[in-house]
């Protein structure tokens, strides 16, 4: 079978910078080759010309977004287009996001009018909590796949192409039978191990247009234990083996000269054990990289920041959310501004280059709370502050909580998915962020806090300190200092 795995468009309409390359669907890709199949992998999402990278000001760009769909000639949907054309898949496998629902939806129906007969999958983290929303208004798919999709989708294709074992028997699925919809139990997940291939990057449609920097990414693991009320991660937490994160790393290097590499799971330093394993692991085969990674304040101790930076780590990016005691509570976020200020000494006391997360708009927060997180983030002298505006995203506690409450919608129609900017995407009152708030009040106090984050990024010693922590980096290959320098320019 012919499987063309495809990364749908976004960023892109906005001129900005999609980083790294999609991993999880590479990861499906490499799965399904390894089960005898013809796979390639399209991120039609790519942009090696970003004319914008402060992605706080996002949701200023929606309309170029909302309108592609509108614009008969559109150089982004005609490229997509064309390469599906070309690669005469049999089946199609589309990722899908909530932000992006509506660009998926497109390719569905785009694919289903160039060959009625290809198969159009759709999974990620909004098919596993919205399947039943999607089934009913994409007519275009033919199946979802609920949550970790290796095992589901090699056994959905063995019953297309040889006809093994019956539809309905197959976890992980949401489908069709004429007029009536099925779904089938969820797949049950192996709990601390995860055994799935790391991505070959070779699949890859457009392999050479990404940097040896962008080619690093790794997921060492999948899920999060942790029950933040504004998040949808998956809670069962499983590991890779060391040995296969080293494996990896080793293939990436040799193949493409990667220097730096970034492990994007969602607390890296949640095993203890294992972060110490592998920090050994590099020290003693002299695998001289440098690396970054998320995690939690209340998840790391000293003994392991100086194991991690004698290994090579340079960056650490922590959510810190916010600067009220108050709001943090109710977050469910389980960490304590002490923790918060003693993770902040020690990566100043290990030169590590940190990025703090920040939040504002969350239900219940006042203008007072958020203040509170600008002066916390001053106080707290992050090298790089990231602040977004809360979304309630299907799936997460605060989600349930607004459709209880009235400030939520269950359900969004095709209609609303290709009309809203995604920013407004389930809310009941799409102009108002805050319930105990003016839209203009809000609207006056987020362009504060923006600017002021902006204005502290900005800063050319901040950015200096950046470059010098990248310099290892730079030294190996010096294209990458002029990658950032542009991105810079786009700031």
């Amino acid at each position: 079978m012919r499987i063309l795995f495809l990364y749908p468009p976004f960023y892109r309409f906005m001129g900005f910078y999609n980083r790294y390359f999609p991993y999880g669907l590479l990861t499906l890709a490499t799965s399904a080759r390894n089960h005898g199949h013809i796979v390639s992998v399209y991120n039609a999402d790519l942009n090696n010309a970003p004319v914008d990278i402060n992605v706080s000001n996002l949701a200023d760009h929606y309309d170029s977004y909302l309108n592609s769909f509108r614009e008969e000639n559109n150089t982004v949907w005609k490229e997509v287009e064309n390469t599906i054309t070309s690669f005469q898949a049999d089946m199609i496998g589309i990722q899908v996001y909530t932000d992006f629902a509506a660009s998926a939806f497109h390719i569905a129906e785009m694919s289903k009018k160039i060959d009625s007969k290809c198969v159009v999958v759709m999974g990620g983290p909004h098919i596993t909590v919205k399947a039943d929303e999607v089934i009913k208004i994409c007519s275009d798919v033919d199946y979802l796949i609920k949550g970790e999709g290796e095992q589901t989708l090699n056994e959905l294709i063995d019953h297309l192409v040889y006809g093994t074992s019956k539809i309905d028997t197959i976890n992980g699925l949401a489908f069709r039978k004429g007029n009536k919809v099925f779904n089938t139990p969820n797949r049950d997940l192996a709990r601390g191990s995860l055994d799935v291939p790391f991505p070959d990057r070779s699949l890859l449609m457009n392999e050479k247009h990404y940097s040896s920097e962008d080619l690093g990414l790794l997921m060492t693991a999948r899920g999060c234990p942790f029950k933040c009320t504004f998040c949808v991660t998956e809670r069962n937490t499983r590991f890779r083996t060391v040995d296969s994160v080293i494996e990896e790393i080793k293939e990436v290097q040799k193949r493409y000269g990667t220097k730096q590499f970034t492990l994007k799971d969602d607390t890296f330093t949640l095993n203890k054990k294992r972060v110490r394993e592998f920090c050994e692991r590099l020290i003693f085969e002299r695998i001289r990289i440098v690396w970054e990674c998320n995690t939690r304040v209340d998840s790391m101790d000293e003994p392991l920041i100086k194991l991690m930076k004698k290994s090579g780590c340079i960056f650490i990016k922590v959510g810190i959310e916010t600067g009220s005691e108050r709001i943090l509570s109710s977050m469910q976020k389980k960490i304590t501004f002490k923790q918060i200020k003693e993770g902040a000494n020690l990566f100043k006391k290990y030169k590590i280059h940190w990025t703090g997360y920040f939040m504002i708009g969350v239900p219940g927060e006042t203008r007072e709370d958020m203040e509170k997180t600008l002066s916390f983030m001053y106080e707290l002298n992050p090298d790089f502050a990231y602040v977004g505006v809360y979304q309630p995203y299907p799936g997460s506690q605060l989600f349930r909580d607004g459709v209880a409450n009235l400030l939520v919608n269950k359900k969004m129609s095709r209609h609303d998915f290709f009309n809203m900017p995604p920013n407004q995407y389930y809310k009941a009152n799409p102009t108002i962020q805050l319930d105990i708030m003016s839209e203009t009040e809000f609207k006056e106090i987020e362009i504060k806090i923006k600017t002021a984050f902006y204005n502290y990024n900005k800063n050319i010693f901040r950015l200096l300190k950046m470059a010098l922590a990248k310099f290892p980096v730079y030294f190996n290959n010096p294209r990458n200092l002029l990658a950032d320098f542009k991105k810079y320019l786009s700031y």
